[in-house]
């Protein structure tokens, strides 16, 4: 398994190609999305590089944005609230300083995400409140994967990204079958093409276990999808609309939540 420092030329090289390949296709859409990840990947490798505390901070801090916009999504309340940005910014911490004790802070946060609407008395929007944040604090809890992964972490990240990007494009231009009435632009040849890249990545990174190759080819899609379903249950197209050109965070690490719980129970 490559470390951060070893993997910064091939996740480089790689962030390159995708220059490339979103210039030619001419699409504002992916080339605003490509200039994203020029940000994201120094500061993701930075932060892979500084090991525990780096990758920490970083999960606690992306896990605060995407908790921000899915709690504006479901119009949760101030107190939901609370309880979702406190178990985003706990579990990471708990996973880099008592990694033993993850599975107790992860219990706890889903208790108090279950009892904040009892305790208020809510009867008429209690079961809508328990559930959108105990499901929230449930979807969110692999970003604490990013410290208990570590190295891993890090190929795991590029291959979904590439993964992402390779079946959207794919997509477009072969078009075919679609993958699933949830989300109607996406094709079956448009993931199988992100698959393909994705394991590439994956091979390139040194990280191609079979643990973690089902944990992409199952997560990327899988998780866009879920956050597909979601949204679609709210009403709403994107996750946010700070990110110009692609939506919130939440839509650029959905697939990431998925690959990460699938990487966690398959691989440790």
């Amino acid at each position: 398994m490559m470390t951060a420092l070893q993997a910064a030329p091939a996740v480089g090289g790689a962030l390159v190609v995708g220059g490339v390949g979103v210039a030619l296709s001419r699409r504002r859409e992916y080339i605003v999305r490509w200039c994203a990840w020029a940000v994201a990947v120094p500061v993701a490798l930075g932060a892979f590089a500084l090991g525990g505390p780096g990758l920490a901070l970083l999960a606690a801090l992306g896990g605060t944005v995407c908790a921000a916009e899915y709690a504006a999504l479901a119009r949760l309340r101030w107190a939901d609230r609370g309880v979702l940005h406190a178990a985003v910014l706990a579990l990471p911490a708990a996973a880099w300083l008592v990694p033993g004790q993850l599975p107790r802070v992860l219990a706890a946060a889903v208790l108090a995400a279950l009892l904040v609407p009892v305790l208020t008395g809510d009867a008429e929007g209690g079961a809508r409140r328990l559930a959108f944040t105990a499901g929230g604090v449930l979807w969110f809890a692999p970003l604490a994967g990013a410290v208990l992964l570590d190295d891993a972490a890090l190929a795991l990240f590029a291959a979904v990204s590439v993964t992402d990007i390779t079946a959207s494009l794919a997509g477009r231009r072969l078009r075919g079958p679609k993958l699933s009435p949830i989300s109607p632009n996406k094709t079956w040849a448009g993931a199988l093409c992100g698959a393909a890249a994705g394991l590439a990545t994956l091979a390139a990174l040194d990280a191609c276990t079979p643990a973690y190759a089902v944990a992409v080819l199952l997560g990327a899609p899988l998780g866009d999808l879920l956050e597909s379903l979601v949204k679609r249950s709210l009403g709403v197209k994107d996750s946010a609309s700070w990110l110009a050109g692609a939506g919130g965070l939440l839509d650029r690490l959905d697939s990431l939540l998925l690959t990460f719980a699938l990487a966690l129970l398959l691989a440790l």
